[in-house]
């Protein structure tokens, strides 16, 4: 067993749509209703905050089509990234990054467009919090770890440990025109608050992606919501539903990855075939690894799921 940094959008999506399933929230209803605190745009939907379809800056920085960014909080894989390694254990709330976002122009109008921005999951999390009056962590634990028996699945919140054993994170950058490699494995996660700061394994998530496919976390109605596609990107809520290639069919999948962590779920709409897997690596501000990392996992997709056998949770996890 091994312990890996998961990013937990499918989580939180499934989290809300159960909400949705138990008539506390609506779809559609605007999330400004639920947090009037912040003064979001009416047009907002509960639906585009899991869509990524709401048009809020993303509190980690903004890449726009001409090259423009516009930066966040330090955060790595940026221009800021240098400050991100040595701020690393800075505690952020999620309040203060999802008033730093609306702090900044909207990058369109509501439901115009597509934009992947953390800041969606930010408010998704204090909405899930403000309808149940409990900690995120404690309504994951009640609809979704508890009832599938995830106890290697942990939300960390502000605490930069990991279980072991686990595999280690590194970041590359350039200090005074060096070049320097460092262990991130401890971090403060609440800078990436609800986009990326869950610990799993590939057994959990194995067994929870099998259960969600399967029909045991939500009503058939929802979970076809949940895997319906935005015509720009793929994105459904909080899945990306792509085709996996020639006799592949359609899969569901959300990688999840930051700073030298990473890992992989992926699994047909029946759930029948089911790939996840943990990975390490050396991060950098240039992303120099993406390429390779993106043509690894596509080859592993096209075994998995076009020719080649399904593969166990077990399987699927590399070496390290």
């Amino acid at each position: 067993m091994n312990y890996c940094a998961q990013g937990r959008k499918t989580f939180t999506a499934t989290l809300m749509l159960q909400l949705v399933a138990e008539g506390k929230i609506g779809l559609d209803h605007p999330a400004a209703d639920y947090l009037p605190e912040f003064g979001l745009d009416e047009r907002i939907t509960v639906r585009m905050l899991l869509q990524h379809t709401s048009g809020v800056f993303n509190f980690t920085g903004e890449y726009y089509d001409d090259g423009r960014f516009v930066p966040g909080i330090p955060a790595p894989s940026t221009p800021l990234s240098d400050e991100w390694v040595d701020s690393r254990f800075t505690a952020y709330r999620p309040e203060d990054l999802v008033r730093l976002a609306l702090s900044k122009p909207a990058r369109f109008e509501p439901g115009t467009d597509w934009s992947y921005s953390n800041t969606n999951y930010v408010l998704a999390r204090l909405l899930i919090e403000k309808v149940t009056g409990r900690p995120l962590a404690e309504e994951m634990q009640r609809l979704i770890l508890g009832p599938l028996g995830l106890s290697d699945t942990v939300l960390p919140d502000a605490s930069p440990e990991i279980p072991e054993p686990h595999a280690h994170a590194y970041y590359r950058y350039e200090d005074t025109g060096q070049q320097k490699t460092v262990d991130v494995t401890r971090q403060n996660p609440a800078w990436i608050s609800s986009g990326g700061d869950m610990i799993s394994t590939t057994q959990d998530l194995h067994t929870f992606i099998s259960a969600l496919t399967g029909g045991k976390l939500l009503p058939a109605p929802l979970l076809a919501e949940m895997c319906k596609p935005h015509p720009k990107a793929g994105y459904g809520l909080g899945v990306f539903v792509q085709d996996a290639g020639e006799n592949g069919g359609s899969i569901i999948t959300h990688n999840g990855g930051f700073a030298g962590h990473a890992a992989l779920m992926y699994s047909t709409l029946d759930g029948s075939r089911i790939l996840t897997a943990a990975l390490n690596y050396v991060d950098d501000a240039a992303m120099s690894l993406a390429e390779a990392f993106q043509k690894a996992t596509q080859r592993l997709v096209n075994e998995v799921f076009c020719g080649g056998q399904a593969e166990s949770a077990d399987q699927a996890e590399p070496a390290r």
